[in-house]
């Protein structure tokens, strides 16, 4: 026996357009109801977040214990470290919610990146990211246009007092592009190349793992190698999926906190 390597195969995962006879509900409604494997992965995933909330606070005692004390420890990291350490203890808290929804949601759609049997995280493929970033778009669009009016808001973000009037023909559309368009796009491509790029090396790790145990000369030691190196990677990933949830939570309380100060250059 010698072993064969198989590069890893994305077109299926990451463009299942082409793909829909892989699908569930391929044939129902032309399609747009068509599930692959990623996409069900995601409905797990929210699934089980929706139920760990559910039966963390269904019953809420005052003196916290089991998995509602976890989940509280939880909140409030995102409440302490995220929202009120950026906003403030006022505004921390009032925009908690889509904070937490957002700390929580990029979390768990990360976690299945190093689960066996699900082995990515949905948010290698661009659509999850740029829902997550679309909704903190929203929030931090709306703490703007709430305290000084949508029109107001635009003008604060973009237009730096004091300039002379030339640079403004510079900067203003400097300022539009940086503030309504780049952040957006930064965080959602931000999470997707992290564990896009994740998810690769370890298929490339794991593959070679394979390749080197099975050709049985000198090449089988090699194995050992690539085994210890994806396993590190691993652990690696686990440190990822935490990190890049507070990231994206924390820049868009940063966002939220820029536009509640545009005027404020």
């Amino acid at each position: 026996m010698r072993g064969e390597f198989h590069p890893p195969e994305l077109d299926p995962e990451f463009f299942p357009g082409e793909y829909y006879g892989d699908m569930l509900f391929a044939d129902f409604a032309n399609g747009w109801f068509a599930l692959d494997r990623l996409m069900l992965i995601r409905l797990v995933m929210a699934a089980v977040l929706i139920i760990i909330f559910m039966l963390a606070f269904r019953n809420p005692k005052l003196i916290p214990s089991g998995l509602q004390n976890v989940v509280e420890m939880a909140v409030d990291f995102v409440r302490l470290h995220i929202a009120e350490d950026i906003l403030g203890k006022k505004e921390g808290r009032r925009f908690l919610p889509i904070i937490a929804a957002i700390f929580f949601t990029v979390l768990f759609m990360n976690i299945p990146a190093v689960i066996p049997g699900m082995n990515i995280s949905p948010n290698s493929r661009i659509g999850m990211p740029i829902v997550l970033a679309v909704a903190g778009y929203i929030a931090f669009i709306y703490a703007g246009s709430k305290r000084y009016g949508f029109g107001k808001y635009v003008k604060s973000s973009v237009v730096i007092p004091n300039l002379p009037p030339l640079l403004h023909i510079l900067v203003v559309p400097i300022e539009i592009f940086s503030t309504f368009i780049l952040r957006p796009v930064t965080l959602a491509l931000r999470l997707m190349a992290n564990f896009l790029a994740g998810h690769i090396i370890l298929v490339l790790l794991f593959s070679a793992t394979n390749f080197f145990f099975w050709q049985l000369n000198g090449w089988t030691a090699m194995a050992g190698v690539t085994t210890i190196a994806a396993i590190l990677f691993t652990l690696y990933e686990c440190i990822i999926i935490f990190l890049q949830a507070y990231i994206f939570a924390l820049l868009v309380s940063v966002y939220i906190e820029l536009s509640l100060h545009a005027d404020s250059h």
